[in-house]
């Protein structure tokens, strides 16, 4: 789920036009944790989380929305394993 996150926070400030450093100006927060957050390798608190929507013009709800659409494609673009290819054979 933290990498459909962490894809939605990227596109949707691309799609804004702003930098990390936009963002992160804008919602009061360091740019080096905006970095992590798009990386993958950190997690907003619920209170950060609804700072973050707000800075990328979304409502809480249409963020989930997002991050719901994302991990969707996510796993339909996984590939399935095929008959007799099992984990660990």
């Amino acid at each position: 789920m933290i990498q459909a996150f962490s894809a939605v926070l990227k596109a949707r400030r691309l799609e804004l036009g702003m930098t990390q450093e936009d963002l992160a100006g804008a919602i009061e927060l360091d740019r080096p944790y905006i970095t992590m957050l798009e990386a993958g390798r950190k997690q907003p608190t619920l209170s950060v989380l609804w700072r973050i929507a707000a800075g990328l013009q979304f409502s809480a709800g249409e963020l989930a929305t997002r991050v719901d659409e994302q991990l969707a494609l996510a796993r339909r673009l996984r590939p399935t394993s095929q008959p007799g290819q099992e984990r660990g054979n």
